[in-house]
């Protein structure tokens, strides 16, 4: 059919072609990625006013008490290094730069702030295809009404525009941020040494009505073959008033100390992040000399770091599930790739990647462990490696109770994954395989207030699948049940699932 192409008008409007007599649509109008009228209709009525929960994100809460306010885009966009020499922002946003060939300075360095929104700019204009288009755009529309697509046409307006709000709009500061994107949970993540002084501040302050719960994050204490794991010991002993810790029954003793103080201020879940999920129980005896050869700086084989990794666990899992906190496990990263960086930069900067373990087996047996002696803890497994999804999909179905809907999940798409094809796979597996409509939902994982937009990407991903779904008669228009299912995808299920 021949396609009649329209000039664009003036002023940076779409330009639009005619094709089949159907006007192409605008770019993310308000059906941004919404196919069918059953979408729309779901997202609009159903989904887009629902709170949200962030069970799982990195944010500051320092931050949220002083109710930090930002001067400019690159604050709370990119962050950067910190006057102590660490570096802290949006590693995602970095690896999209470093792909576009911009100078180090200009991603996490010290170059002028505008000059490094500029790279950013001229690096999105090339991002087609990829989520953080999408994010960043619907970021700008949400929180600041700029409604153009970020270009380097753009970038000075854009700069301009939102800064002036930044600076002054009271819906604008970190708390104001929050409250716009309408959360109500916020799981920061935290070591076990943490005084957590922030959480128990925010707490006691009335003005602040989000819940901002610490999330357990014990990966120093698992990983006994990595670096810096003696030192660490050693804090973690000086955290529950110890000179050292001389046993695995020590440790264990003081992660239980500390998790219950994490409980007592509002905790709802852990978080292990890990390269795989080990299995290889042993004797107390066996697992005392791997950790007593670690102690002394020897080098451990890879057997007896996984035992020693495997009653940490255990232990651990036990202990969840008494307090009733939900341990989340995600695996198959490989991280800081460049040594080079590394050194520079340290973790968490953009330099990882998916990597391939085989180890859905060692979690069913780690979870069936569990389950023997009726301690089995809620569980979140994430794999960030999607040719999981289908295991984990079966896997969870292994160990599900009536001790609450959906007790053992198949955690959303994210990191790598938290693409629109990601998210499509992630749920469209999960609905194969067990039930789309207990699942928690999404999560930001992200160190900017701004990503409470991916919340809104999920939302009409989910709404256009469920849709699609209905228009092509595999599930019925039955509006009742359509609504407790998006509802519970975007908040009950984790309002219910988090004790909120």
């Amino acid at each position: 059919m021949k396609r009649e192409a329209v000039r664009p008008r003036q002023g940076g409007r779409s330009l639009h072609f005619l094709m089949g007599g159907n006007a192409m649509k605008d770019f993310m109008d308000k059906d941004f990625l919404l196919g069918t009228e059953t979408a729309k209709h779901l997202y609009h009525d159903y989904a887009a006013s629902m709170p949200l929960v962030d069970y799982h994100c990195h944010i500051p809460p320092r931050e949220i008490f002083e109710d930090r306010r930002f001067d400019n885009l690159v604050e709370v966009w990119l962050g950067g290094e910190n006057p102590d020499g660490s570096y802290f922002g949006d590693h995602y946003k970095w690896r999209l730069m470093r792909s576009n060939g911009v100078p180090e300075e200009y991603v996490s360095g010290s170059k002028p702030a505008f000059e490094r929104f500029m790279k950013f700019a001229e690096t999105l204009e090339m991002a087609i295809g990829n989520p953080m288009y999408h994010w960043c755009n619907l970021e700008l529309r949400q929180f600041f009404g700029y409604d153009k697509p970020l270009t380097p046409e753009t970038a000075q307006e854009c700069w301009d525009f939102c800064n002036e709000k930044l600076r002054h709009d009271p819906d604008l500061t970190a708390r104001g941020i929050i409250k716009k994107a309408n959360v109500a949970m916020i799981g920061t993540t935290d070591d076990p040494i943490d005084s957590l002084e922030w959480h128990e501040k925010i707490a006691a302050d009335p003005t602040i009505d989000v819940k901002v719960c610490p999330s357990f994050r014990p990966d120093k204490a698992i990983n006994i073959n990595k670096p810096g794991f003696v030192e660490y010991i050693g804090r973690l002993a000086a955290s529950v008033g110890k000179k050292s810790l001389d046993s695995v029954e020590d440790v264990c003793a003081a992660l239980t100390q500390r998790l219950e103080f994490f409980a007592k201020q509002g905790c709802r879940a852990s978080d292990h992040g890990l390269d795989y999920i080990p299995f290889r129980p042993a004797s107390s005896k066996k697992v005392n000399e791997a950790f007593e050869k670690a102690m002394k700086g020897e080098e451990i084989s890879t057997k007896e770091a996984e035992r020693y990794q495997t009653a940490v666990l255990l232990h651990l899992g036990r202990e969840y599930h008494r307090l009733n906190i939900a341990m989340q496990l995600h695996y198959s990263c490989i991280r800081n790739n460049n040594e080079r960086m590394f050194a520079k930069m340290g973790p968490d900067t953009g330099f990882d990647a998916i990597s391939q373990n085989t180890c859905g087996g060692d979690i069913a047996r780690l979870l069936s462990a569990l389950d023997a002696e009726g301690k089995c803890p809620k569980t979140i497994l994430y794999s960030l490696n999607p040719a999981d999804n289908e295991q984990l999909g079966t896997l969870i179905g292994c160990f599900q109770t009536d001790e609450i809907p959906g007790k053992i999940q198949h955690g959303s798409a994210w990191w790598f994954n938290d693409t629109k094809s990601g998210m499509e796979a992630q749920m469209k597996s999960l609905a194969n395989l067990g039930l789309l409509g207990n699942f928690v939902g999404m999560l930001t994982d992200s160190r900017s207030f701004l990503s409470y937009a991916r919340h809104d990407y999920f939302r009409r991903i989910l709404c256009n699948i469920i849709g699609d779904w209905v228009e092509n008669g595999e599930y019925p228009n039955h509006d009742a049940s359509l609504k407790k299912i998006v509802e519970g995808v975007c908040y009950n299920n984790a309002a219910r699932y988090f004790g909120l």
